[in-house]
């Protein structure tokens, strides 16, 4: 419900009585007249104001009289009635180019929430109360923007906000009003602020994918030399020399296969020479196997023992 305003404060004497006694006399009269509905001629006493409002009536031009929204009878010569709206107001606050701290060139878009708290200091205290709080609100605004450097000023809208709010509520209440919140909308920067900010975070993006690349790289060769270290034991060495030795034998064709054999650097134990022919290639392949499948149980057995 709306906060009732209704009060009265009553007037002095009035010096030229006479005169004032006679039009409150004839506004009586003609006010009376007019309530009738078949006389339109005359003026209608009865005056409506608005949900929302609160009406201020005024005798001879001097305030002294609050009324609430409804049905509010006036005296049609001596009186006036001037309504007040009291609902919440959105004001678009113009857009204005403010310099930062760091010297750069922002267009600010911003709004104020206010309403009317005192209708008589809103009405007769102030030209135009809209107007005063446009003014002060981008004066503020320039003002605190014009202190904080742009990164701030993206990161913190609503901090920079509230305190321009701080500042404007003590003038604000002087001329009759409350303000709600102030809205920083948008922060437009130029074009070529816009064209060098995108070519830093391009630049950015690009040297984070070259140290992703370069750790890749180095992952990789830390990888590559771990395994010739491991492919470099003597135990590997037998293991692809018997690998090598069965894909040797399962070919055709005539082969001389030398199998040196060491006792000090992981020789393979046992191991012959054969021949193999075109001709007889799989009574020698089953040969060959049958000579390989021992040593490389051999050669296991020496990789376990090594872990």
């Amino acid at each position: 419900m709306q906060r009732s305003y209704a009060a009265e404060y009553p007037l002095q004497d009035n010096p030229h009585t006479f005169y004032g006694g006679m039009l409150n006399c004839l506004g009586a009269c003609f006010g009376f007249i007019g309530s009738i509905p078949i006389c339109p001629c005359f003026p209608n006493p009865y005056k409506r104001v608005e949900q929302g409002y609160v009406g201020l009536i005024s005798q001879f031009g001097k305030f002294y009289k609050y009324v609430d929204p409804g049905l509010v009878k006036v005296n049609v010569f001596t009186e006036n009635v001037t309504r007040v709206d009291v609902k919440i107001q959105i004001t678009e606050i113009p857009h204005q180019y403010i310099m930062t701290k760091d010297n750069v060139y922002v267009q600010i878009f911003s709004v104020i929430y206010w309403h009317v708290v005192d209708p008589y200091q809103a009405m007769f205290g102030i030209a135009d109360v809209r107007k005063a709080l446009i003014e002060r609100t981008q004066t503020t605004l320039r003002h605190t923007l014009g202190t904080r450097v742009l990164q701030d000023c993206i990161e913190n809208r609503e901090a920079i906000a509230f305190e321009i709010k701080e500042i404007i509520d003590e003038p604000a209440k002087n001329w009759g009003v409350k303000v709600e919140s102030i809205l920083i909308k948008d922060i437009v920067f130029s074009k070529e602020l816009q064209e060098s900010l995108s070519s830093a975070a391009q630049q950015k993006r690009i040297g984070e994918s070259k140290v992703i690349a370069a750790q890749a790289e180095v992952d990789a060769a830390k990888l590559m030399r771990q395994a010739a270290e491991l492919l470099n034991s003597p135990a590997a060495m037998q293991i692809r020399y018997l690998e090598t030795m069965s894909s040797m034998s399962k070919a055709s064709g005539t082969k001389v296969i030398f199998m040196p054999y060491s006792s000090t650097d992981g020789g393979i134990p046992g191991a012959t020479f054969g021949t193999s022919s075109s001709y007889g290639g799989d009574a020698s392949s089953s040969h060959s196997n049958k000579k390989i499948d021992p040593i490389k149980a051999s050669v296991y057995e020496q990789i376990a023992d090594q872990h």
